[in-house]
């Protein structure tokens, strides 16, 4: 299940064939599971298609994707002029205050700003009656061209298109909450929920304003899906064994030299929705124990630990100072979270290859003390470590 905006880009890989998802729950890849797109998530219908399309040329995982696909009918639409309004914004605030906040340009801000301004559209309005959407379509374009009077807007053409999705978005739609409901008191079920973007990312948590435009921490799970929180239960956080960020806001164990760039290289760090390189540094364990405080981890899936392989030593951010003092707390204004200065732990590292190892006691002693050093100082245990990307290099502790 999805909630949250298009997210910034899961990579799933089966089979050797690796699928990126943006909208689509990573879920759909099994012929097995039913996928659900919530209220919370913002859809370009095109854009769904297009990815369905994109990943069912990939590989025979996607076969039938339609039938295993069920969408809310009060999740908002992003339209065209919703991206073209975010590229148009993004140029605004480079020109007026000379640095932008490096969004990908799919609308995602724009259309949630309607959402909260209560002039967004939603499925259940495409589905309903076309000639009433079409005017409210028609009122929202206009609106925003009279906020950006150099946006070109296809009115009659993006219409024609939205009509042709009607017949085929039909048989996915759901009255989300009634469907959630009847999922967890029909007969038992495994429902696992997939969030968008990441903590730090959060509208309200993350590090504003370099964030998206939801909830993606746990709170998103009720809001985003319609559901009560007695019933979420476990609450696993992902975690690399180091940390990285695409686009530009504060970063405070970046590592902008080499060590930074071996990351990048080895762990193949390029952001999936916009091909930047995504920046990087050492685990900071300031920023998993605030994630943690705001989500109540139950336990950690700590991936990409192979990538650590060739390090002969590791750092790991345990504290951060501002002006010499130590701050207990995590630094909600950005000139602030700039200025703060990371104290790392070194730990050795284990110089040898992780990627065979299937199960904890294969992993060198090294690598073991390296996972025992971030369950005790989160307070959370590891439940899984990752050392590749296929799933049988996923080693599940208990």
């Amino acid at each position: 299940m999805m909630l949250g905006g298009n997210n910034a880009g899961h990579t799933v890989v089966v089979d050797s064939v690796e699928y990126d998802f943006h909208l689509l729950p990573s879920g759909i890849i099994n012929p097995k599971v039913t996928a659900f797109i919530g209220n919370g998530v913002v859809i370009h219908l095109p854009g769904l298609f297009e990815e369905a399309e994109k990943n069912q040329r990939k590989g025979k995982s996607l076969k039938d994707w339609e039938k295993r696909l069920i969408i809310s009918d009060r999740a908002h639409i992003v339209f065209d002029f919703h991206q073209a309004v975010d590229g148009v914004q993004e140029q605004q605030r480079q020109e007026q205050a000379g640095k932008n906040l490096g969004t990908t340009k799919k609308g995602i801000g724009p259309v949630y700003s309607a959402k909260a301004a209560r002039s967004g559209l939603r499925i259940c309005d495409l589905l309903a009656d076309f000639s009433q959407f079409s005017e409210r379509y028609k009122v929202l374009a206009q609106q925003y061209k009279a906020m950006y009077p150099t946006l070109e807007i296809d009115i009659e053409g993006e219409l024609i298109k939205l009509k042709d999705y009607v017949e085929r978005l039909k048989p996915m739609v759901r009255d989300g909450v009634h469907y959630m409901y009847e999922a967890l008191h029909g007969p038992l079920k495994k429902i696992l929920v997939e969030g968008a973007n990441a903590a730090l990312l959060d509208i309200d948590f993350g590090t504003y304003p370099f964030v998206t435009s939801s909830n993606c921490t746990v709170g998103g799970v009720c809001t985003g899906l319609g559901m009560p929180p007695q019933n979420v239960g476990e609450v696993y956080g992902v975690v690399k064994a180091y940390t990285t960020r695409v686009g530009i806001g504060a970063f405070p164990s970046e590592q902008c030299n080499e060590t930074g760039e071996l990351l990048q290289t080895r762990g193949k760090e390029v952001g999936v929705t916009t091909g930047r390189k995504r920046r990087c540094g050492w685990l900071d364990l300031v920023l998993i124990k605030y994630a943690h405080m705001i989500n109540g981890f139950t336990a950690l899936a700590l991936t990409k630990l192979d990538i650590l392989d060739v390090f002969s030593e590791l750092k790991v951010g345990v504290v951060y100072k501002v002006d010499g003092k130590t701050i207990p707390h995590f630094p909600a204004n950005q000139e602030l979270l700039q200025r703060v200065e990371v104290e790392y732990e070194t730990l050795p590292g284990w110089k040898s290859d992780t990627s065979a190892a299937r199960g904890f006691e294969e992993l060198p002693e090294k690598a073991q003390k390296y996972v025992h050093f971030v369950e005790e100082h989160v307070g959370v245990p590891v439940k899984w470590i990752g050392v590749g990307k296929s799933r049988e290099s996923m080693i599940q502790l208990f």
